[in-house]
């Protein structure tokens, strides 16, 4: 029970990642508040919520686009309301648009920065105050390891995954001597929903370009964020962990 009695707030958490992360925290005795960005999802979240419920932890699912503000605002508004702080924030709300360069569109670019980048800067914001108010809090934004090897077709995904890394380090520089962490997490590649649409032969040649021989199962990833989210993570600050079966080494 590493994080037993606190409050985690995960974005895009009612699939994939999100939904292990929440689960797993959960398991380690925080409360946690489900988001998705869609309707469409709702049904998703609520399943996760039930799994949470199911652990013994109290669950709160909201919808919100992470891009939006006042959205934004509104999420974050509910979560303390319910629970009265957020301990832990994960930053893992994200889309992926494939198109190369020169047939991306402005709205395509700017969507995919929007979710990835804008969301970071606009939840870290809402609650780094109160973490600074109590002197604890902990802050994890997944990245990607395809900030630091690129991925052609993928020029808007990879940029706002390289700059959250960068916004990582400067963040971290700005909480000092606090009692607060803010680090990044950067997945190889993972089975998640986010893989569906792409073709069999392409998953053969990532897997086959990884060390470990094989693509990554959620609950590979997962523990990283466990980790990040408790005390034995206390000395890491502006760190990137990146498990990724050897795919790049940092």
């Amino acid at each position: 029970m590493r994080l037993a009695g606190r409050v985690a707030l995960v974005t895009g958490s009612s699939s994939g990642i999100g939904r292990g992360v929440a689960l797993a925290y959960a398991r380690e005795g925080a409360d946690v508040i489900i988001n998705h960005p869609t309707v469409g999802e709702a049904a998703a979240a609520e399943e996760v919520a039930r799994g949470i419920r199911e652990a013994g932890r109290r669950a709160l699912v909201v919808r919100a686009d992470v891009s939006r503000e006042s959205e934004v605002e509104r999420l974050v508004a509910s979560a303390r309301e319910s629970f009265g702080r957020i301990d832990i924030l994960v930053n893992n709300a994200g889309i992926a648009a494939a198109a190369p360069i020169h047939e991306m569109t402005a709205e395509t670019w700017d969507r995919v920065l929007g979710v990835h980048l804008r969301g970071t800067f606009l939840m870290t914001r809402a609650v780094i105050g109160e973490m600074y108010a109590r002197n604890s809090g902990r802050i994890i934004n997944t990245a990607s390891q395809l900030a630091y090897k690129g991925a052609a077709g993928f020029s808007a995904y990879t940029a706002a995954k390289g700059a959250i890394i960068s916004f990582t380090r400067s963040a971290a520089l700005e909480i000092g001597a606090r009692n607060i962490t803010i680090n990044c997490i950067a997945p190889g590649a993972t089975l998640t929903p986010i893989l569906d649409d792409v073709p069999a032969d392409t998953l053969e040649a990532i897997r086959r370009a990884i060390p470990l021989g094989r693509i990554a199962e959620v609950d590979d990833i997962v523990p990283a964020y466990v980790f990040l989210a408790g005390d034995d993570a206390r000395h890491f600050q502006g760190q990137c962990l990146s498990p990724n079966g050897g795919d790049v080494f940092l």
